[in-house]
């Protein structure tokens, strides 16, 4: 008797006879199939199947393709059918095909039915059918066939089908109060079709229904802004009517009722709110001539100051003393002191947004600090952003330069500052108080009663600016300061903003705007002008009022001479005495300590560092370094948070200049020896934790002193090894020409396993070509360089010239008499023959692998060579010996701590569980393998993991999880050009 046919079409196109499934064929007949078994048994003509499989340019030869594929897809159903016979299952009636099919045969036929006796059903019963109705969706109907990103109709309608289900079920669930039997429907509904708006309000109340009364609040505000920012609309009545709903049920402890900031309702002027309700704008407990207590006292201008009543306490800094007077003339012209704003200001377009996004709405925003370092352009910008928030400031504008970086007397005091404002501000000089707390408390109380804008120019610390901030009222501070001033952070209201170089554009923008049509006529020089000078503002503009003012110097003379200068700021000519003149006034004030580091900066190889590496340069202890560096970083370096310092171009040619006047040759020479004692040694104690197959040298203990870096395990190691990548390739390609070939070839071997890890193939075999080249005469050395370079080619597909490389390593190594390394040849060869698919071969080389193991005592490399062994014996169909050996291979990593052989292990352990169609035991290995592998930090393996389980899922007709682990192995490769990679992006476009 022959097994019943049964099919699939809500998700991938399936089909089974009895418990085997039936391969459904190429993607066009995958196609016909689909639309078929959506019309349910219903006719398709032959006009359908050839606009579905061509759209509108079908072959002259479409409709035979289509009988062929139709034809195709009956032998499938009934193996054993005559060529044109025209079978039971899929058969023709004239222009037309259909399936003959049941209700229990097709689970769309199945779904309809459940949803129709759920509709004629109520209370639980009825949910219970819809969810059952709904558990046999497991994605879009006929999903992995989109052409061109777009679904057939058919299949569109009846994803709709789903969808009205879903809204039907979500509403006799939440009448029957039983929502948790049918919310992972509409979850999973509402991600398909997130701008259904009667879908996503039936979620909000299903997720409030099951308790989630938070979680549906923000899935409300996800909404709003997904149809604001994709169709630019506001959500319509139902989803508003579903919110609404949220916020008058149990309202929640917070009483807010909008993550948008608007006003409750709750808050009604002459009822006082509740401790809870207070935080919302200004509470409407303060009311005129009624004195709030304690912690109210902080929201506007305190109500206990009242005219003639004089405050005690901490009270009396706000209090205006009642002698004051302010003269009429005074509050008639408000002071209007910004300097004028920079007719060619541009760019700074996203610190502009964060300005005013912080301005906006009810927040309340008492002042900006901006920093960065020397001549980015902090006051340029906050003149431009003073004029551009003018007028929201009625009551005027003050401005001080404070000098916080001038020289010692010249930094402007507080009180100085003060009695300035003061004066502005009409008070009589008899009146200002002569103590400090006293004028900034005078100063604070006029305030609260105006609108001002407050710029103050060249701070130097906390303490210099926190008199000159507002304590109560509308007004607002701009501040700028080469350093970040931690002290920002205290008061409610101030935010800092940063202040980084141009981007290429705005720098682009900046010398269009100055020089017009010669920067347009000659764009290959602006953008040389713009590398020299490092995107600086400062140096831009110098350079742009340099060539203004020489009308017979081209653009691409200027380019010339700042190349010539080779980094040095000798190529901007006269304007080279105002860039040293702005970085001298840093300078000028470091300890002598400071600006010798400074000096020595440029020695090191890029053009950043960690605190390691400058002590390292300096020949300073950790602490000293750090606490130099922290002076430094106030004025001339950068930290951006990632415990590294940069320093500008520009600051570089600086202290370049500033070395070779103050340091000796000796004292340079020295330094840049520390640093390479620092890199070879750290280098070496980083590649230990990584369990590396290639055996490097222990270096020799440096002889001025320095020390390596120590590290805590293999995430630590791989991360300096990322962060230091450029550094160490750098000292790779130079330690030779310096006298310290060692040092090249040993860091080159010291990246290896990083290189191999992070997919770096090509990156891995350039620079151990440079290291082999570093050599000489040392055949150790050369065996070791000509091993690892065997690894990058073989992860590279050129197994030929890699087995080149091993035969030159096993000659030399028999030669040296080195056994283990002998070894570890032997197991690479037989990963090459494994590849060849010359499994008899391969376990020959293993087998040699493992006894010369055996005899040194080396546990690792003998399991390795087990691991060989065990992949070969189960392409030979040896699966219980394999699995075995796996087994014991994995034990004994994980005995060793070797993360990267227990993840080996696991990986062919599932794979070969695979093969005998163990699935469960599959997949739960290949999960373990994946999470070894990412604990390990090991992307390029763990991309390896998912390639194999998304092959195990596209052989057994399951597209959709292949596609998503194929999506999930590209990503871990982070756009590398490995042969994996292609071989995986081949994999994703014959999935699509």
């Amino acid at each position: 008797m022959t097994s019943p046919l049964s099919f699939a079409v809500l998700g991938p196109v399936r089909a089974w006879r009895g418990q085997s499934e039936i391969d459904p064929g190429t993607r066009q007949q995958r196609l016909i199939l689909a639309l078929l078994l959506a019309r349910a048994g219903g006719a398709v003509s032959v006009a359908e199947l050839v606009d579905l499989l061509w759209e509108s340019d079908p072959p002259p030869s479409a409709v035979n393709v289509v009988q062929r594929h139709v034809g195709m897809l009956r032998r499938r159903f009934e193996p054993g059918l005559p060529t044109r016979a025209a079978g039971s299952v899929l058969i023709r009636d004239g222009a037309e095909y259909r399936l003959r099919i049941d209700g229990e045969s097709l689970d769309l036929l199945r779904f309809r039915r459940l949803v129709a006796e759920a509709g004629g059903s109520s209370g639980e019963p009825a949910v219970e059918l819809y969810r059952e109705a709904l558990a046999l969706w497991r994605d879009r109907c006929a999903s992995g066939l989109q052409a061109g990103g777009r679904a057939h109709p058919e299949f569109v309608a009846v994803d709709g089908e789903r969808l009205a289900a879903v809204r039907a079920a979500a509403d006799a669930a939440l009448r029957a109060g039983c929502v948790h039997a049918v919310l992972p429907a509409i979850r999973l509904a509402a991600e398909y079709e997130p701008l259904d708006e009667a879908l996503q309000a039936r979620l909000l109340l299903a997720l409030a229904a099951d308790g989630r009364r938070a979680e549906a609040l923000k899935a409300y505000a996800d909404i709003e802004h997904r149809l604001a920012d994709e169709l630019g609309i506001q959500p319509g009545g139902e989803l508003r009517a579903a919110r609404d709903r949220l916020l008058d049920h149990d309202a929640p402890a917070d009483g807010s009722r909008s993550r948008r900031g608007v006003r409750p309702a709750f808050i009604r002027p002459g009822v006082p709110p509740s401790r809870a309700e207070a935080g919302f704008g200004r509470p409407a407990f303060i009311r005129s001539g009624v004195p709030p207590s304690g912690a109210e006292a902080g929201f506007g201008r305190p109500a206990f100051i009242r005219s003639g009543v004089p405050p005690s306490g901490a009270e009396a800094e706000l209090w205006p003393p009642a002698e004051l007077e302010l003269s009429q003339s005074t509050r008639a012209e408000p002071p209007a002191q910004l300097p004028a704003d920079h007719r060619y200001f541009t760019g700074r377009r996203g610190v502009m947004a964060t300005a005013e996004e912080l301005l906006a709405g009810d927040r309340r925003t008492t002042a900006l600090v901006i920093d960065g370092m020397p001549g980015v352009g902090k006051t340029t910008l906050a003149v431009h952003l003073a004029h551009r928030l003018a007028a929201r400031y009625p009551d005027g504008q003050l401005y001080a330069d404070l000098r916080g970086f001038g020289s010692g007397e010249s930094v402007m005091t507080p009180a100085e500052a003060l009695r300035g404002f003061l004066w502005s501000l009409g008070a009589a000089p008899a009146a200002i108080p002569a103590e400090l707390h006293a004028q900034a408390g005078l100063y604070r109380s006029i305030l609260a009663e105006r609108r001002m804008l407050i710029l103050l120019d060249n701070c130097r610390d906390w303490d210099q600016i926190r008199h000159l901030l507002p304590g109560t009222g509308g007004s607002l501070v701009i501040a700028t300061s080469r350093r970040r001033i931690t002290g920002v952070a205290g008061p409610a209201g101030a935010h800092p903003l940063h202040l980084d170089l141009l981007t290429d554009a705005e720098a682009r923008e900046l010398l269009t705007r100055r020089l017009g049509d010669a920067a347009a006529a000659d764009p290959a020089a602006v953008d040389e002008i713009i590398a020299r000078c490092g995107r600086l503002p400062l140096a831009l503009a110098l350079v742009a009022t340099r060539t203004v003012g020489r009308p017979g110097l081209s653009l691409s003379a200027v380019a010339g001479e700042l190349a010539e200068a080779d980094g040095r700021l000798a190529g901007f000519g006269d304007a080279r005495a105002d860039l040293e003149a702005i970085f001298s006034w840093s300078y000028r004030a470091l300890t002598p300590e400071a600006a010798r580091l400074f000096r020595l900066l440029p020695l090191h190889p890029a053009g950043e560092l960690s605190t390691e590496a400058a002590a390292a340069l300096g020949g300073l202890s950790l602490r000293s370094a750090r606490g130099l560096l922290v002076e430094l970083g106030t004025q001339l370096l950068v930290q951006p948070g990632d415990g590294r310092w940069r320093m500008h171009d520009l600051l570089r040619a600086y202290a370049v200049e500033l070395g070779e006047e103050h340091d000796d040759a000796a004292e340079r020479d020295a330094a840049i020896e520390r640093v390479y004692d620092y890199y070879q040694l750290s280098a070496y104690a980083a590649h230990l934790p990584l369990q590396p197959q290639v055996p490097l040298p222990e270096p020799e203990p440096s002889e001025r002193g320095v020390t390596g870096r120590g590290f805590t395990g293999r995430a630590d190691a791989m991360a300096w090894f990322a962060v230091e990548q450029r550094v160490l390739t750098d000292i790779v390609a130079r330690a030779k020409e310096r006298g310290r070939p060692r040092t090249a070839w040993q860091i080159a071997l010291a990246l290896q396993n990083f290189f191999q890890d992070t997919a770096q193939f090509k990156q891995w075999a350039a620079v151990v070509s440079a290291g082999l080249a570093a050599t000489g005469d040392d055949r150790a050395a050369q065996a070791l360089l000509h091993r690892s370079l065997a690894g990058a080619c073989y992860f590279l597909a050129d197994l030929d010239r890699g087995l080149s490389h091993l035969q030159h390593a096993r000659a030399l190594f028999d030669r040296l008499g080195r056994r283990t390394e002998q070894g570890h040849v032997e197991n690479n060869i037989a990963e090459i023959r494994l590849d060849q698919r010359r499994y008899h071969e391969a376990i020959q080389h293993a087998e040699a692998a493992r006894a010369l193991f055996r005899a040194e005592g080396d546990v690792r490399g003998a399991t390795n060579a087990l691991l060989a062994i065990a992949r070969a014996q189960g392409w030979l169909g040896r699966h219980a010996e394999a699995l075995g050996m796996f087994a014991e291979a994995r034990r004994q990593f994980e005995a060793l701590g070797d993360l990267h052989g227990v993840g080996t292990s696991q990986a062919w352990l599932a794979h070969t569980y695979s093969m005998i169609d163990d699935v469960p035991h599959a997949l739960a290995i290949w999960q373990q393998a994946i999470d070894t592998f990412r604990g390990a930090r090991a992307r390029y393996h763990t991309a390896e993991v998912l390639v194999s389980i998304g092959d195990f899922h596209s052989a057994n007709g399951d597209p959709a999880v292949a596609g998503q682990a194929w999506s999930e192995a590209l990503a871990e490769l982070d756009g590398t050009d490995s042969p994996l990679a292609r071989r995986i992006r081949d994999r994703l476009l014959w999935h699509r």
